[in-house]
C-alpha cells in the first residue's frame, strides 16, 4: 500500500513550523518532508519529529537566494564553493536527523545553445562530488525535474528523460531520481508508462495534481489509478504530498483515507 509523507513547506502552513509536525502526525502522517530545515536547529528539529513519532524522508540542500528567486545552485558556474558548502551543510541536518535523501537542486540556466555548456558541466561535476560525500554515510543525492513550462521557467533540469540521461554518465548508485508526478504530468505526460521505465531510478516521488497543484483528488491526472499502478509497480518509498491545499489542510484529507489519513 502506498505511504504518504507530508511535505511541511506547502502542507499545514495554517500552523507555525514547529506547529506543523504535529498536526501531521495527528493527520495520521507517519513521515514528513523538510525542504529547508537550516532556520530551525537540528536538536529542536529533532524533537518535534520525535514527538509526532516521524521519520524525516527528504531535504533540500542549501539553494541561494530562495526568496529572491534562486532556485538551487548545482549548475552554476561561479557558486561551486557555495554548493560543495551547502553538500557539507545538508550532510549536518540529515546525519543528525535520520534523513536518507537529500535533493540538490538545480538551478536556472540559460536556454540550450553555446552559453549553457558551462552550466552543463559544473551541473555534471557538482553531482558527481556531491554524490561521492554522501555515498559512505548512506545518504543519497536526489535531482529533480521541475517544469519550466508554468513553474520555474529557466530550471536547468525539466524532464526525466534528461535526468536519467546524466544519471547514466555519471554512474554514481545513490544518485537518485526524484519523481515529481506534477512536474512529470506537465512537461511529459504519459505517467504510468513513465514511471514504469523510470522505476530503477526512482528514490523518491512527490505529488500533486495539475492544474493547479493541490490536492490529489479533482484535477487532470485518476490519482487511484496511478496509485494502484504504483503500487503494483513493486515501489516501496515514500511519496510526498508537495501540494497546495485548497482550503485547511486536515480539511482536505478525504482523499487519503482509505491510507489512515485524517480529514477533519
Amino acid at each position: 500500500m502506498p505511504k504518504f509523507a507530508a511535505n511541511l513547506a506547502m502542507m499545514f502552513a495554517e500552523f507555525d513550523y514547529p506547529d506543523r509536525f504535529a498536526a501531521a502526525a495527528q493527520a495520521g502522517f507517519k513521515a514528513v518532508e523538510s525542504l529547508f530545515p537550516y532556520v530551525e536547529g537540528t536538536d529542536d528539529t529533532k524533537g518535534w519529529l520525535d514527538a509526532g513519532g516521524l521519520e524525516l524522508v527528504l531535504i533540500n540542500m542549501p539553494a541561494g537566494d530562495w526568496s529572491n528567486g534562486e532556485r538551487g545552485l548545482t549548475c552554476l558556474p561561479d557558486r561551486r564553493s557555495e554548493y560543495r558548502d551547502g553538500i557539507g551543510r545538508a550532510i549536518e541536518y540529515a546525519q543528525a536527523l535520520g534523513c536518507k535523501n537529500i535533493h540538490s537542486v538545480a538551478g536556472l540556466a540559460p536556454d540550450p545553445g553555446p552559453e549553457r555548456t558551462i552550466f552543463e558541466d559544473t551541473y555534471r561535476e557538482n553531482l558527481a562530488w556531491g554524490a561521492d560525500q554522501l555515498a559512505p554515510l548512506g545518504l543519497n543525492l536526489m535531482i529533480e525535474p521541475i517544469n519550466g513550462k508554468r513553474d520555474v521557467p529557466g530550471m536547468f533540469l525539466q524532464t526525466t528523460s534528461q535526468a536519467r540521461g546524466i544519471m547514466a554518465a555519471l554512474r554514481k548508485p545513490n544518485l537518485r531520481l526524484q519523481f515529481d508526478v506534477y512536474h512529470v504530468q506537465i512537461m511529459e505526460g504519459d505517467l504510468v508508462r513513465r514511471f514504469e521505465d523510470c522505476l530503477p531510478d526512482i528514490g523518491h516521488v512527490q505529488i500533486a495534481n495539475p492544474p493547479d497543484r493541490r490536492e490529489p483528488d479533482e484535477g487532470e491526472i485518476n490519482f487511484p489509478y496511478l496509485f494502484k499502478a504504483i503500487d503494483a509497480s513493486g515501489y516501496d518509498g515514500w511519496i510526498g504530498c508537495e501540494y497546495n491545499p485548497r482550503a485547511g489542510t486536515a480539511a482536505g484529507l478525504g482523499w487519503g483515507a482509505e491510507f489512515g489519513l485524517k480529514a477533519s
